[in-house]
């Protein structure tokens, strides 16, 4: 018998956390976040983590595990959500899983496999040491000439994800959203999905606003502070949206304004892939979380009593 986890997805700025907050106090659960960049301690502004106050004193889980300099992999992440949900299970109170990163989600809802392949240990230890003797452009030359499509979408600097494409190249694994399998077979726990959509006006709108709000929250400081520390482009933490547009700007690249505008254009094109990846698992209940009131109302109902539902079937 499977123990129940109850997921909130979606793309961005359509109002998840709130909505899980509400959930988790409503039945006596608790959230994990399921957000690849909340993960990382000291980048609060540019990953949108909810307040102390916002929690309304329900608890938090998966926010703040390691610092940005770290490595963190979503067979990590997996591990630790795992250990969470059994705690909770084990107390009686339902895990709420909120987040927008299809792969985290996507590790709860079927039993993926994140076994190191036979070889990546070498070919990792190869292509440092290249990068150590040659330097980043060669490097991402190497890439460019293996696997062109890859390195069109690398920004040189991005080291780590390049030597992690070369890597893969070289014990013969195609990349995950190449040869993903959507074939649904179940995981290990017995999950419910509900997604949450706006129209597409005013989903922009929101991620506008929410940009602005971050710039007035102080999120130039933020990262001028994680680059005062060591933090620098070469990290996949500050690969993140947010900060790799406003690192720029602390380094007097570009302003302030364009950073902004140019961090709202990523998350627009951000939420639509996001969109795309979760519409392809038909176990997703979809609510128009832009409908009417009376609608709307009716929609969280459904979740609320489908919440209930999960958290009266945990066994103990």
């Amino acid at each position: 018998m499977r123990q129940p986890v109850l997921c909130i997805v979606g793309p961005t700025a359509t109002g998840k956390s709130a909505l899980a907050v509400r959930v988790a106090k409503a039945v006596g659960g608790e959230v994990l976040s399921a957000d690849s960049m909340q993960v990382y301690r000291g980048m609060d502004i540019g990953t949108a983590k909810l307040t102390a106050e916002e929690m309304q004193g329900v608890p938090h889980h998966l926010m703040d595990l390691v610092d940005p300099k770290e490595p963190f992999t979503v067979a990590d992440w997996t591990r630790a959500a795992d250990e969470v949900i059994a705690r909770l299970h084990a107390l009686g109170r339902l895990p709420v899983v909120v987040g927008g990163t299809g792969l985290y989600i996507r590790a709860i809802v079927e039993d993926l496999d994140f076994a190191e392949q036979p070889g990546s240990a070498a070919a990792r230890a190869h292509w440092q040491r290249f990068l150590e003797e040659y330097g980043t452009a060669a490097l991402h030359a190497a890439l460019r000439a293996r696997d062109p499509v890859r390195a069109s979408r690398l920004h040189p600097n991005d080291v780590r994800r390049v030597i992690r494409a070369l890597e893969v190249f070289e014990t013969g694994r195609r990349r995950m959203a190449s040869t993903y399998d959507w074939t649904i077979r179940g995981g290990r726990y017995d999950t419910v999905q509900f997604g949450l959509t706006l129209d597409r006006d005013l989903l922009y709108k929101r991620i506008d606003d929410r940009v602005r709000c971050m710039v007035q929250r102080g999120l130039y400081e933020e990262v001028r502070r994680l680059a005062a520390e060591g933090c620098d482009e070469h990290m996949t933490s500050m690969q993140a949206i947010g900060y790799k547009e406003m690192l720029q700007a602390v380094r007097g690249e570009i302003t302030v304004a364009a950073a902004a505008e140019e961090i709202a254009r990523a998350t627009r094109r951000f939420a639509k892939r996001q969109l795309s990846w979760f519409r392809r698992d038909p176990r997703v209940r979809w609510m128009r979380w832009d409908a009417p009131a009376p609608e709307r109302e009716l929609s969280e109902c459904e979740i609320l009593r489908t919440a209930a539902q999960l958290a009266a079937g945990i066994r103990r």
